[in-house]
């Protein structure tokens, strides 16, 4: 029930559905008792819905549409695994829940689009990041920002453990050495040793740690760095994170990692020492795209007005797009147009006008970056880098 915020999931927000497509937002509680006002709080947001639609004379649609809000009202389990926000969307057929390491505002919007900004800037934000914490004897992700870490499911195809990575091929836990008590060095004319337990067998368990982190390595990458293309932490012992690198080919892995056995930290411990390695990558790329629109700007080929921003997205002239985190400005939009224009009407379904910029910027193939308002080098609430 839960998806992670990666490229796919994105693309089937943002594609277009039949109206009228239900989106809901709540702040969450991730302990006792604070989160026995969360399923009240969220019953509240689906009359909101329900509401909204019959004043917009869809409400023969709002039955079918809300039952699924209204199941999750009533799960014990779904309510007892908050994180700090979270986010559900609902359209003709389609139904989706992410749960958020991030607070966000309630708000519950029925329009003829999904309403994403806020999942947008979370998902679009520099700060966030994954950890592989990697033992032999087992193998977590978690994905993190600045304000916690929580553990992520591993793709099905991504070992857990040595034995499942090597099953068969795994040197057997009794096994000695050789039958004659000599390493195979010897048969090369190489110098003797005594197998008993010894050199010979700590070759093997160094060829089955080799075999194992190739195998952590390649599924990783595949099922999911490629996927969610966020920087990877690798929290291992020193002498793990020295044969893991020589091996990764990996190229979300960071060169600084965590040399701790991750199963002996706490949550809180883990999200502060993984953000000690993210903090000066974090902070070093904002201001690498705020010097880039300053400079930018001064050759004529960056703005901070909506109405150009919204015109030169269209055209796919934005190849980057700062947008000021959790701000939001009511306008009137026009794609065809390009058309982006701050109105004063404030309603629930008044388009956002930095969440429609977001969105066509997306869909042109630019990058958005999430920025905090005391970061954020424009007065506008958004801030574009055109390509030409």
């Amino acid at each position: 029930m839960n998806r992670l915020l990666d490229r796919e999931t994105m693309s089937q927000l943002l594609a277009k559905r039949e109206a009228p497509c239900l989106s809901l937002y709540q702040p969450t509680h991730r302990s006792f008792p604070e989160r026995q006002q969360d399923p009240i709080r969220f019953k509240h947001l689906v009359r909101e819905l329900e509401d909204s639609l019959k004043q917009q004379g869809r409400g023969d649609q709002a039955k079918a549409l809300l039952k699924p809000f209204h199941n999750l009202i009533d799960d014990p389990d779904f309510w007892n695994s908050n994180r700090d926000g979270l986010a559900v969307f609902a359209a003709t057929d389609y139904f989706e829940v992410f749960r958020l390491q991030r607070s966000v505002p309630e708000l519950a919007v029925a329009n003829d689009r999904m309403h994403l900004k806020p999942l947008l800037r979370i998902a679009q934000s520099a700060d966030r990041y994954q950890i592989l914490a990697i033992t032999l004897d087992s193998v977590r992700l978690f994905e993190g920002n600045r304000d916690g870490v929580d553990e992520v499911r591993l793709g099905e195809s991504v070992p857990k453990t040595v034995e499942e990575a090597l099953g068969r091929e795994l040197t057997e836990k009794g096994q000695t050495g050789f039958p004659q008590g000599y390493s195979r060095a010897s048969e090369r004319g190489d110098p003797m040793q005594v197998e008993s337990g010894g050199a010979g067998r700590q070759e093997e368990i160094d060829r089955d740690r080799e075999r194992f982190f190739r195998e952590v390595d390649r599924a990783i990458l595949e099922h999911h760095s490629r996927k969610s293309r966020l920087p990877l932490i690798l929290a291992a012992l020193p002498e793990h994170q020295f044969h893991f690198r020589k091996l990764s080919h990996n190229e979300f892995l960071l060169p600084e990692g965590i040399e701790n056995d991750a199963s002996l930290l706490s949550h809180d411990e883990l999200r502060q020492k993984s953000w000690m390695v993210m903090q000066p990558r974090y902070i070093k790329r904002l201001e690498g795209f705020i010097n880039q629109y300053g400079e930018s700007r001064g050759q004529g080929l960056a703005t901070d007005q909506l109405e150009q921003i919204g015109q030169a997205t269209l055209e796919g002239r934005v190849a980057t797009l700062l947008v000021e985190a959790e701000r939001r400005i009511p306008g009137v939009v026009d794609k065809e147009q390009g058309k982006a224009v701050a109105v004063e009407d404030d309603s629930a379904t008044t388009p956002d006008l930095l969440d429609e910029l977001t969105i066509w910027t997306l869909e042109q193939g630019g990058e958005v970056i999430a920025v905090p308002t005391e970061r954020m080098p424009t007065e506008s609430g958004a801030a574009a880098i055109y390509r030409y």
